[in-house]
């Protein structure tokens, strides 16, 4: 790849996802790590690029985002990635299982896999609700409380004290963002929710594409490492592969 070639991928890259880093850009241009260092510190003097340490930033980024996606944008983005995700996700339940499910447009691919299978199935999210409702094998139970129109989501007091006094074979969770250690999202509410489920359940499992690597959110609520499995598509590049890999234990399309 040539140099303009090269400078091109990378600014395309960083529109497209705010961050990246040297190793995913070596791979990527198949180049050395001096030369990707060189490009990217050199479209920093130009300043088409905020050079950070391990990689490079977006001018137009900031850590936090400031746009919460709604459902129905979502549900057009990554739909091969989800429905690779779902499937492994689906192979990790067996019938009889108490499950939660939490909101999502990757966790609303899950709920359309399990729709034969005999569970109880417990969800704060009024789309996997009505993916679910019609199905004759699931005992299905959603959490009240006050409702994120957005998502689909009830959170507030009503959901957590809810929740507060159930326990669940599974949880089955997804985020707006993991970087290194930390699991964030756009909404507080949302987070302790999500938190909390995770708490009460004895196996705890994320479901992200690999768009969500490398990612900063308002809010952190779980640690990469309180997950027993990270459930992801077959397009995470080896080296966040690796790097996640010292946290949890991925399971990857």
């Amino acid at each position: 790849m040539l140099k303009a070639e090269r400078r091109d991928k990378i600014l395309a890259l960083l529109e497209q996802e705010g961050f990246i880093t040297v190793e995913e850009l070596v791979e990527i241009c198949n180049v050395t790590k001096m030369t990707i260092q060189r490009d990217l510190n050199e479209l920093a003097k130009q300043q088409l690029i905020n050079r950070v340490h391990g990689g490079a930033k977006a001018l137009n980024m900031n850590r936090i985002n400031k746009h919460e996606k709604s459902n129905l944008e979502k549900l057009s983005e990554q739909i091969i990635e989800k429905e690779e995700i779902a499937e492994i996700a689906y192979h990790q339940i067996e019938n009889g299982e108490t499950i939660f499910i939490g909101p999502g447009t990757t966790l609303e691919c899950f709920a359309r896999k399990i729709v034969s299978k005999k569970l109880r199935v417990i969800t704060n999210s009024l789309p996997v609700f009505n993916i679910l409702k019609a199905s004759p094998t699931i005992d299905l139970i959603l959490i009240g409380g006050e409702f994120r129109e957005i998502t689909g989501a009830f959170v507030g007091n009503l959901a957590l004290n809810s929740i507060s006094s159930l326990q669940f074979s599974k949880a089955f969770i997804s985020a707006n963002a993991i970087s290194d250690n930390n699991i964030a999202t756009y909404s507080d509410t949302e987070g302790i929710i999500q938190a909390m489920a995770l708490d009460k359940s004895l196996k705890k499992y994320l479901l992200v594409d690999h768009l969500k690597f490398e990612k900063f959110d308002f809010f952190t609520f779980y640690q990469t490492k309180d997950f027993d499995y990270l459930i992801t598509d077959s397009k995470l590049s080896k080296t966040l592969y690796n790097k996640y890999s010292q946290y949890v234990n991925i399971l990857k399309g």
